[in-house]
């Protein structure tokens, strides 16, 4: 999982790198398509276009466009704001989660759960560090993005059990990059050989931190490796540092440590809350 928080980190930085010279839908697509191309090439030779049978493809399908849209929202709140302070507000999306589970699904939520939601969405308040009358364009954004994560974290919450990893894979890296084709009419740039090769390096770094994520779930329970994720923030921390001269504000810090704090609160209530059922069910 740490490995898969490095990836993220970095594509998350070469996106940001990359979108300050070109048009945002030649950033989306080259990413998905480099990641579905070399991933394909590892997959086909082995399982065929079999891999793709499935009896949920509207599910797979809506999934993509969700994911595509939040992706493209990450990507704009990268440009407008500091690479580190957006990933702390995508760390809300668990909180998303938690409360659309609880408004859509009518999950039962008592005052413990209640009372986490409400300081997980208070340090995000914080690092937005809205102004007078409103927040910043890109904390807006990245809030859009973790939004949409936790809608598609729940809206999905059986596929894994009934789809197959490889299966998974493919329908989403295929359809993500199928929706981002469809922004490539808002402009296209001839890239440099130099901007060239991080455009595939994207690519390769997002497939990477996909498998490392996907294998770190597989090995271990999601409650043994899901803290780990919050790594993601330290690299980018560093990385902003390093490359954009971003110095972490006190409301970046004091919010992002709250948002944490809450997300790992709500995976151990889940945990504690579904080891006490298991019993009862059994």
């Amino acid at each position: 999982m740490i490995a898969a928080t490095v990836g993220f980190a970095v594509m998350h930085a070469l996106s940001k790198w990359l979108i300050a010279a070109y048009p945002i839908g030649q950033v989306m697509f080259s990413r998905s398509f480099v990641s579905f191309i070399v991933c394909a090439a590892f997959v086909l030779p082995t399982s065929g276009l079999s891999v793709f049978s499935t009896k949920r493809p509207r599910d797979h399908v809506l999934r993509g466009l969700s994911q595509s849209i939040s992706q493209t929202f990450s990507v704009i709140a990268f440009a407008l704001m500091p690479l580190a302070g957006a990933i702390a507000i995508n760390f809300s999306a668990p909180l998303w989660a938690g409360l659309l589970s609880v408004l859509w699904l009518r999950e039962r939520a008592g005052p413990v759960r209640w009372a986490a939601l409400l300081a997980g969405f208070l340090g995000v308040l914080i690092v937005a560090n809205p102004g007078v009358d409103s927040l910043t364009l890109g904390a807006i954004f990245a809030l859009l993005n973790a939004i949409m994560v936790g809608t598609v974290t729940m809206a999905v919450r059986g596929m894994t059990a009934t789809e197959a990893g490889n299966t998974l894979l493919m329908w989403q890296l295929a359809t993500i990059a199928a929706f981002h084709a469809l922004l490539l009419p808002l402009g296209f740039r001839i890239p440099t050989v130099t901007d060239g090769a991080l455009f595939v390096l994207s690519g390769l770094v997002n497939l990477a931190a996909q498998y490392f994520w996907t294998r770190a779930l597989v090995l271990a329970p999601a409650t043994a490796v899901s803290p780990f994720f919050y790594f993601m923030l330290v690299w980018a921390m560093g990385i902003g540092f390093v490359v954009w001269g971003e110095v972490p504000s006190i409301e970046l810090l004091v919010g992002s440590s709250i948002v944490v704090l809450s997300g790992l609160f709500l995976l151990w209530h889940e945990a504690e809350r579904r080891r006490r059922n298991k019993p009862a069910s059994a």
